[in-house]
């Protein structure tokens, strides 16, 4: 951050604008609802000023500007059009330690007047730092639309129930979790329904039967038990795929529950960004894996999930990509059944369907791929792999999850089974992150092609004749390609000539990106695991 965002106190504080035109106008419109005493300086004051500061709070002085008018101001604005005039108020503003700003001018500001969506007591402010206002503004306008207007009166409410609240329900994850419930149930849709009275009415009657539950657990214990300590209700598991590494490719469910959490487990896969758009004060605990470095084992994390949602919590596992595709997903809600934890799955968009359509690689293609595999393709150490016979069909794509430290062994397995060295192969690195990664090549030379390029993990395997399309179809983070084929044979290539009759062409390669699963895949099993959709 540039600027860190505060909001001021400007009930009844004197405001300083020096500036009589529209520019003025609009600064004394926005301060005035903050309920500010505005004092304009200026030689001209605008009618539209005079008819909107004519309470007796306001002043306005037709002089000159003079610094004695600064005593007394909590804040200043210079909203002049002559610049020398301007670098004067803010030279006088920061010798008495009042902060200013100058309009339209960033580095005379000590504050910035942000785009404002005001929903009292909710109130937003969407800032550029100066750089772009008219953006800052197309986003206000774009939160207008997303934001009921019902909002505020719901704040309003809930500033009448807080000390009651606090009174009846003595923990704080136990309001918080009143709350929630509160701003997501009926006592929202009555609000926004413009029912106020029954909103209030059902905001009361939720409260009191909390209180009586908690009252009849209090009772129950050991009666010198602090009531913080008191055992909550059980809490609830949200399983949440996090997608490839992209936040923009969260759902809307999978962001709301993130909001949600009390506590957040999150594995090697997920990125930064999408971890900021957990709830800021939930507590967030690494239990990621990368290939034998297993930071937490598995049944250690299914034991955290169910003791946490023990504790009362709400409790979010975070998973890179798709829980159910090589997620241990299923494993987990086994562990929370057997427990008896409510949770939910909500689903993410898993490495392969990330990696194919980022680097422009269809999964499916109706003349060419009628179904496609994923696989797992990091093999015990020194089994044997009896499973290669499996992967001969050439109208059938194969995406192997966690493959590329076993590369080498995978082309040379899929060659001395039968399937043809010129298959085209794809690596695909970091997928749909800015980083990302693709090289394309053959079973033949992918080896070869990798220990030139070194594209780093998280990475998977992507087989097939749909991967020869990469070459026309590539379309995000083009300036990271690295092109390793020949145009002519390219050119040739009886995919992009749309005939079998063509001969296929060399390697095609490029850079461009994926982000794996690879940190929840099974490890422990012989062969490959896979799921095939037909």
């Amino acid at each position: 951050m540039n600027t860190f965002p505060l909001f001021f106190k400007l009930e009844d504080r004197k405001v300083l604008i020096v500036g009589g035109g529209d520019v003025a106008l609009r600064k004394a419109d926005l301060l005035s609802r903050a309920g500010a005493c505005i004092t304009v300086l200026a030689p001209s004051i605008s009618h539209e000023i005079q008819a909107l500061l004519s309470d007796s709070k306001h002043e306005l002085i037709y002089e000159n500007y003079n610094k004695t008018y600064m005593t007394g101001v909590r804040v200043i604005i210079a909203a002049t059009d002559d610049e020398i005039l301007n670098h004067q108020i803010h030279a006088d503003a920061t010798e008495l330690n009042i902060p200013v700003n100058v309009v339209d001018t960033p580095h005379l500001c000590d504050f910035i007047f942000p785009a404002i969506v005001d929903r009292n007591p909710i109130v937003i402010g969407i800032s550029s730092n100066g750089k772009a206002p008219v953006l800052a503004r197309l986003l206000r306008a774009r939160l207008e639309t997303l934001i009921p207007q019902g909002y505020g009166k719901l704040a309003k409410l809930a500033g009448d129930f807080r000390s009651e609240v606090k009174t009846k329900i003595p923990t704080l994850t136990g309001r918080r979790q009143f709350w929630e419930k509160a701003f997501e149930g009926p006592v929202s849709q009555l609000m926004f329904a413009g029912n106020e009275a029954e909103a209030s009415a059902q905001l009361q009657a939720d409260l009191d039967k909390t209180a009586s539950i908690i009252t009849e657990k209090h009772t129950e214990n050991d009666i010198s038990t602090e009531p913080q300590t008191l055992q909550n209700n059980v809490g609830e598991v949200y399983i949440v795929g996090a997608g490839p590494g992209d936040p923009e490719l969260l759902t809307f469910k999978a962001l709301r529950l993130m909001q949600q959490a009390d506590i957040v487990y999150y594995d090697a896969l997920v990125s930064p960004q999408v971890l900021d758009l957990c709830r800021r004060d939930a507590d967030k605990v690494f239990v990621g894996k990368k290939r034998s470095n297993h930071a937490v084992a598995q049944l250690g994390i299914n034991e955290l999930l169910v003791n946490s949602a023990k504790e009362g919590r709400r409790v979010v596992r975070l998973k890179g990509g798709d829980p159910f595709i090589f997620g241990r997903g299923g494993e987990e809600i086994e562990s929370l059944r057997a427990h008896s934890i409510p949770y939910q799955v909500v689903p993410g968009i898993t490495a392969a369907n990330a990696a194919a359509s980022y680097a422009g690689i269809p999964l499916t293609h109706r003349d060419h791929s009628q179904s496609v595999r994923f696989v797992t393709g990091f093999l015990k150490a020194g089994a044997p792999n009896n499973n290669f016979k499996s992967f001969l069909n050439t109208d059938e794509t194969v995406v192997f999850y966690m493959g590329l430290h076993s590369l080498a062994r995978l082309t040379t397995g899929l060659i001395d089974a039968g399937r043809s060295s010129d298959t085209p192969i794809a690596i695909v690195s970091n997928a749909s992150m800015p980083n990302q990664q693709v090289l394309t090549g053959t079973l033949a030379d992918i080896v070869e092609l990798q220990e030139k390029n070194q594209l780093p993990t998280p990475a998977l395997l992507i087989m097939g004749d749909v991967v020869a399309l990469h070459h026309d179809l590539a379309w995000y983070n083009l300036q990271n390609q690295q092109k390793n084929n020949n145009s002519d044979t390219t050119a040739s290539n009886w995919l992009r000539g749309g005939t079998a009759a063509t001969p296929k062409a060399d390697h095609t390669s490029q850079q461009a990106h994926a982000l794996s699963m690879v940190a929840n895949l099974a490890t422990a099993d012989d062969g490959l695991e896979q799921l095939v959709i037909g």
